[in-house]
């Protein structure tokens, strides 16, 4: 039985070019998706230093996410709190 894709049926309208491109934004919407970049890493078979070269925009959007979240929860902490 053959599995392999028929890439004969494939054209310009489809998902991507190349099955690269595939690979390269499933590993962008894992990133965005706030998974741990050196998971990200490891499922695609890659070192984190790889990873943070290829997909540095995407890991600096994670970061000012993580930042706001922060900034956010320490508002919390600095709001006086009414006493019963």
């Amino acid at each position: 039985m053959n599995l392999a894709p028929p890439w004969g049926l494939f054209t310009s309208r489809t998902l991507a070019k190349r099955p690269y491109d595939l690979r390269h934004a499933g590993i962008s919407f894992l990133l965005t998706s706030g998974v741990d970049p050196a998971e990200c890493a490891r499922r695609a078979g890659q070192s984190i230093h790889v990873l943070f070269c290829f997909h540095a925009k995407f890991l600096a959007e994670t970061r000012d996410h993580a930042n706001r979240l922060i900034e956010e929860s320490m508002r919390g902490w600095e709001e006086p709190t009414s006493r019963l």
